[in-house]
This record gives structure tokens, C-alpha cells and sequence, in this order.
């Protein structure tokens, strides 16, 4: 995907207000009760000038609208990995739209 990487910095800087430079890239496939619930490339990027944080994970993924979305989750307790990262922004999906029903 063109412009991949600076899409991904603009979200760091949107959601956190940090600047960023890009690390590595993890493959993830996360299973829930035996059935893929999330695959794909998570990017790992080092972080200037936040508080509590020095390292934030970012991807992208399609939304019900059909859209490209970008997110961007913090190494903070209780993330320390990608799938951790990636578990954590499915879990506050979940609670998201529990709380839209």
C-alpha cells in the first residue's frame, strides 16, 4: 500500500500528539475459540515525547464502511508485544459496540 508507513505516523501523531520512526513490522493472526478474528501486519515505531511511552504499535484495517482505518496503541501496561497491542484494540472494539446495542 502506497504511503503506508507516513498513513500510520499521521494516526500515531493524531491519537497521541507524538512524532514517530518506524522500527519493524510483525505478522499477527489472532485466534478466538479456534476462528481467525484478526490478521495481519503490525508496525512497531519508536516515539518521541510522550509521557509514558517510548514505543507504539499501529495498523491498519477495513471498517463497516468500507474504509481504510488506522490505529495506534501505546506500549504501556498491559501491552508489551504487537498481539498484545492487538488484543487490546479488539477488546475495546467489543466494548465499543456493546455499548452502541
Amino acid at each position: 500500500m502506497k504511503n503506508y508507513i507516513p498513513k500510520l505516523q499521521k494516526a500515531i501523531r493524531d491519537l497521541h500528539g507524538c512524532e514517530s520512526v518506524h522500527v519493524s513490522t510483525t505478522r499477527i493472526s489472532e485466534f478466538f475459540r479456534g476462528k481467525l478474528v484478526w490478521g495481519g501486519e503490525v508496525e512497531t515505531f519508536t516515539i518521541a515525547n510522550h509521557p509514558q511511552a517510548s514505543t507504539c504499535y499501529a495498523w491498519a484495517y477495513p471498517g463497516d464502511d468500507g474504509k481504510q482505518h488506522y490505529t495506534a496503541v501505546l506500549r504501556m501496561p498491559p501491552v508489551d508485544s504487537p498481539r498484545s497491542a492487538v488484543k487490546a484494540a479488539l477488546v475495546a472494539q467489543v466494548k465499543n459496540e456493546t455499548k452502541e446495542t
